[in-house]
């Protein structure tokens, strides 16, 4: 009945044995990688499952098609567009939500500490200030990281996470409402708590989860919530919805919809139309409207206004009219941007070389032990982040002069929110009056504040300030992503670099005499060079940044000091979320092989040991065979015996394969023989020349007689197809490789429904008295599928027959065994498949391929074999 009958999981040298994974929490398994030793490269992973994205065309697919006109497809259509602007309002309302309470409570601990570190000045108790703020910070850092516990899967951005699902891989739990409400209430909690971490990565998640949850309507958390909702009940949509959740999210993070849009695209969507390009665009206008709109009106009271089009504004970047010689950049300052983006790209390197050790230590060290140990973690880095942030402050911060530009603003057209924000957020701890403290400035303010002080403010910042300020912000960034709370990149990341761009601005100022140089262009371009060197995002981040400060002219040097920030920082490691994505042993698939991989062919790379299904078989073994394997797919097939017709009159099971596969050959033999007409030389020279033999002749006796030399001759293999390890030691070389007749797929989700439903027919009965399923039926369970050991199938008779041929997808993608590598990488991605099988040209299955077969880890290893055979 099977393939491959041994043991459940194959052990091979480049994955993980059973009984390791078996040691490790369910948890475990879900977040993080494996490593066998200390140094050991984490290899992907075989347990995570691929999104059915290709269309499964079975009979209950086409009883639909068959009802479906121009009306029912408008209608449809309009639906999605309903659905699409709800994510996008939804996003932008979870996006004003956490704005509006990390405001409250960032302004609620700023105040209350403020208040008593200019009481302390004068009495010296600064030590009770200190106490304070770390009241504030460690209370709703600890709410943070019990949110986490409940839902492991809402720690980090969810970027990495959300690319893996864009990419066609489903990390479990990532999408789920209680994923969303811990990570946006911890989010809120872990900014409010003063740790360096942002709210916008966090937001792309979030809306990921509203784009994969609304068009469902209903909850798997809340089981109240169902409607009868009857349409999106499949991967394929889930997943478009996914692409434009992350793009609203991205949008109403920065305002920047075109930049959302881009970002979907960028990050991983393997299959992408013109018609999903603007429902996403839509998507992301809608998101940054509505939060525009509620955002204006609550802090404005002008309703209608659209002031503040996303969370990180960055405000107008305009010289000061009093200053001729000031320009925003020059051709000139473009050699000084390229020397950023490579500076950019080196300390980009160096964050993530870091983080990626830290990530490892925290797998071997903190995540095997109990969960309390990741809370004390996170309290620790609050701790003494807390600490940092106070005594820098107090101890290296130098006292300034306000300089009068700076408290009537840059210029009179410039925007009201920025200048309020910059001029309010000057902070005099611990200096006299018409003075200000440039450190506590900087660390004793929201981030954003922060980055906007760094852009626009026209007071002179310290070079050791600044510098001082780098280091410690790089290295308690660094320490803190990768935490159990729910943390973002992108503002750390930015004001990281603001930092380092103002400190080469005042370098260039005051000590080589370059005065037209604006210092708001340098502190913006070293943000992204910083940025870039970390994410290493190109196309979209260039976007992003352009529609954040709403200034085009600086779309030639930002666009370059990103390209030089990556290339540079791809010579030393990897993006900060490949590197993650890499930690998890999630199997993402690049957009395209490396040039070498085109040695290899589909039957050097393809799984030889099947488990497959007959048409027709009964409850016993299709039981056994999903409780036995964790396949998620098995062939359905039909073995080429030459005493078949021996069993024909006595067993009604044998009869009705026999009857399928007479109908299915002579159907691909008549095919075969109008191609081989036209063609000159085919691929089987066996089968063409058994064609033309019967070319004059359609008699149903010669049918016959070509159905039987089909049934009964025997194929050889090819050479290379031989496992290293047969399946059984019983087994004779022919029943190792029988020849197996390939008529289609099916899911092991849809052989569960059909057990759980009851479908099939006795052995005294016809296939056709098996009960039929509609596809509503069919997808009722889904997203989650029973699971075949959950299920108490005593009520059903073992000796029944499952008839499979209905509800098996008869047309998938296949390849040839000698299909070249690059083609079925770009065939597998493109498409949005999960499992392509390799088919002869005789029409036999002789292996299947999957995601696992196709990574670059996967590849690498059997290029090293082929090295050595040659």
């Amino acid at each position: 009945m099977a393939g491959c009958r041994g043991s459940l999981c194959c052990c091979c040298r480049w994955c993980c044995c059973c009984g390791e994974r078996e040691t490790r929490t369910p948890e475990e398994l879900t977040i993080l990688g494996e490593t066998q030793e200390e140094d050991d490269e984490i290899l992907p992973r075989k347990d995570y499952e691929s999104l059915d994205y290709d269309r499964c065309i079975n009979d209950p697919y086409l009883e639909v098609l068959e009802t479906m006109d121009n009306k029912k497809g408008r209608r449809y259509e309009a639906v999605k567009w309903m659905v699409v602007f709800g994510i996008g309002v939804c996003t932008g309302l979870v996006g004003l939500f956490v704005d509006f309470f990390v405001r409250l409570f960032t302004q609620l601990k700023f105040g209350v500490v403020q208040t008593s570190v200019e009481e302390c000045s004068q009495k010296g108790c600064l030590a009770l200030s200190l106490l304070e703020l770390l009241g504030f910070n460690l209370t709703f850092v600890f709410f943070a990281s019990l949110l986490v516990l409940i839902e492991p899967v809402a720690a980090g951005s969810g970027i990495p996470e959300i690319k893996c699902y864009l990419n066609g891989v489903k990390v479990p739990g990532i999408v789920r409402l209680r994923t969303l409400l811990c990570k946006v209430f911890g989010v809120l909690f872990s900014v409010a708590g003063g740790l360096f971490v942002g709210k916008e990565g966090p937001m792309i998640h979030s809306g990921a989860v509203v784009g994969a949850g609304l068009p469902q309507f209903q909850s798997i958390s809340l089981r109240k919530i169902q409607f009868n909702f009857p349409y999106f009940r499949s991967d394929r949509d889930k997943r478009d919805f996914v692409s434009a959740g992350a793009a609203a999210g991205v949008a109403a993070a920065f305002g920047a919809p075109i930049g959302g849009t881009l970002f979907s695209l960028e990050e991983g969507s393997s299959f992408w139309n013109q018609g999903l390009t603007w429902k996403v665009l839509f998507c992301s206008m809608s998101a940054t409207f509505t939060l525009n709109f509620f955002r204006s009106g609550i802090q404005f009271g002008s309703w209608g206004s659209f002031q503040l089009p996303g969370l990180l504004n960055f405000g107008e970047f305009k010289c000061s009219d009093s200053d001729k010689k000031c320009h925003l950049w020059t051709a000139m300052d473009l050699g000084f941007f390229v020397v950023m983006g490579v500076i950019g790209g080196l300390l980009g390197a160096t964050f993530n070389c870091l983080n990626k050790r830290l990530a490892k230590y925290r797998m071997r060290n903190v995540h095997p032990k109990p969960k309390l140990v990741r809370v004390l973690e996170s309290l620790l880095v609050s701790l003494v982040t807390t600490v940092v942030v106070f005594v820098a402050s107090m101890v290296l911060g130098e006292c300034r002069q306000i300089s009068s530009s700076s408290q009537i603003g840059n210029d009179s057209s410039q925007l009201q929110a920025t200048s309020e924000d910059v001029n309010s957020s000057i902070k005099t701890f611990f200096c006299p009056n018409e003075t200000y403290n440039d450190m506590a400035t900087l660390f004793f303010n929201p981030q954003e504040s922060a980055i906007l002080q760094l852009f626009h403010q026209d007071g002179t910042f310290s070079p050791i300030t600044l510098a001082l300020f780098f280091v410690l912000y790089f290295l308690l960034a660094c320490w803190t992503y990768g935490i159990s709370v729910p943390s973002g990149l992108f503002v750390p990341s930015l004001l990281c670099g603001a930092a380092f761009g103002r400190l080469v601005a005042n370098v260039l100022k005051s000590y080589i005499g370059l005065g037209h140089i604006y210092s708001g262009t340098f502190a913006l371009i070293g943000a992204a060079a910083f940025l870039g060197g970390v994410v290493r995002m190109t196309i979209s981040l260039t976007v992003i940044l352009i529609e954040s400060t709403n200034e085009i002219t600086y779309g030639l040097p930002i666009m370059i000091t990103l390209m030089v920030a990556k290339w540079t920082g791809d010579f030393f490691s990897k993006g900060i979320y490949d590197i993650h994505v890499g930690l998890r042993g999630v199997p993402l698939l690049e957009w395209e092989t490396e040039v070498e991989m085109d040695k290899l062919r589909a039957s050097d790379i393809m799984e030889p040991n099947l488990t497959y299904v007959y048409p027709h078989t009964r409850i016993q073994s299709l039981v056994s065979i999903l409780r036995t394997t964790v396949h998620h797919a098995f062939p359905v097939v039909t073995e080429n015996r030459g005493n078949e017709k021996e069993f024909m009159k006595g067993n009604q099971l044998i009869s009705n394969n026999i009857k399928f596969k007479k109908s299915s050959i002579l159907t691909r033999a008549g095919e075969q023989r109008r191609r081989s007409q036209s063609m000159k030389s085919y691929p089987s020279s066996e089968l063409r020349n058994m064609c033309d033999e019967h070319v004059t002749s359609e008699d149903p006796a010669e049918k016959e007689d070509l159905l039987q030399q089909m049934l009964e001759r025997r194929y050889t293999p090819y050479p290379n197809l031989y496992p290293d390890q047969s399946p059984s030691e019983d087994w004779t070389m022919e029943e190792r490789f029988r020849p197996l007749t390939f008529h289609g797929l099916i899911l092991r989700s849809q052989l569960v429904t059909l057990l759980v439903r009851g479908v099939c027919y006795s052995e005294s009965q016809s296939s056709a008295s098996q009960p039929r399923l509609s596809y509503a039926e069919m997808a009722e369970d889904y997203p989650r599928y029973p699971d075949i050991h959950d299920l108490d199938l005593t009520l059903l008779n073992p000796r029944m027959i499952v008839d499979v041929t209905p509800y098996m997808n008869p047309s998938p993608f296949t390849v040839s065994p000698n299909t070249h590598v690059s083609q079925v990488f770009n065939l597998f991605r493109t498409m949005g498949l999960r499992h392509l099988p390799v088919v002869n040209a005789v029409g036999e299955i002789v292996g299947i391929i999957t995601r696992h077969n196709l990574t670059y880890e996967f590849l690498q290893a059997r290029l090293r074999q082929h090295y050595q055979t040659i």
